[in-house]
């Protein structure tokens, strides 16, 4: 992983550095970042390292979906996802506290709590959510004109299967189920206003960068 870009280099890249960053004219907020994109293209891998890469010349964060799915060896609760119950969920979409939700695979939720996003992107900070095409489509249904979309896809869906059945972490059955949802959600990747192939991971997060540089300049 390479250092935290400093002026010089983002200057000599062409890109613009912290102290020229704003939000956008569109909106007094910092901007929202949709990322979405098929069960094991590494859209959450992507994200990950650019956070870790621009944390000196971006301000920028991940909203932390809340999900009724199991939790996974090494996750942690409030840091990966908030781990809710299938009650708790309901309650939230009930009170309205979630910008957008959706079912996964026809059995998890997965939401986004408007607690992620309102607080930090009113005190400047860019927020990034990683979330299913579903849920992507929420965001565009209520705030049309206020996010960037990102869609991140594999080279080839021959790759795609080869990366979730790497994971080692689900049965047969699931992963015949996130490949046939994949193939639908990769029918929708127009509907996104940026798509990024993700071939080599540090290209991948290089072009993420560029184009979430531009939002805040616009």
């Amino acid at each position: 992983m390479r250092n935290d870009p400093s002026t010089a280099e983002c200057v000599a890249s062409g890109l613009p550095t912290g102290s020229e960053l704003r939000a956008p004219h569109s909106t007094l907020r910092a901007p929202l970042i949709v990322v979405s994109g098929p069960s094991g293209v590494g859209k959450t891998t992507v994200v990950d390292r650019l956070l870790a890469e621009t944390k000196a010349s971006l301000p920028l964060r991940r909203a932390v979906t809340a999900t009724t799915r199991g939790e996974r060896p090494g996750e942690v609760d409030g840091t990966d996802y908030h781990f809710w119950s299938e009650d708790e969920f309901r309650r939230a979409i009930d009170d309205d506290r979630l910008l957008e939700h959706a079912v996964v695979f026809g059995r998890d939720f997965y939401g986004t709590p408007k607690s992620e996003v309102d607080p930090h992107r009113a005190r400047g900070t860019g927020v990034i959510l990683v979330i299913d095409v579903q849920g992507a489509a929420r965001v565009r249904e209520k705030l049309p004109n206020d996010h960037l979309s990102v869609f991140i896809e594999p080279p080839n869906f021959p790759e795609l299967e080869a990366r979730l059945r790497g994971r080692n972490d689900t049965s047969e059955e699931r992963i015949k189920r996130r490949l046939a949802t994949a193939q639908e959600e990769l029918a929708r990747a127009n509907e996104f206003q940026h798509r990024i192939v993700n071939r080599e991971l540090s290209e991948a997060v290089r072009e993420l960068e560029r184009v979430i540089r531009e939002r805040f300049n616009t």
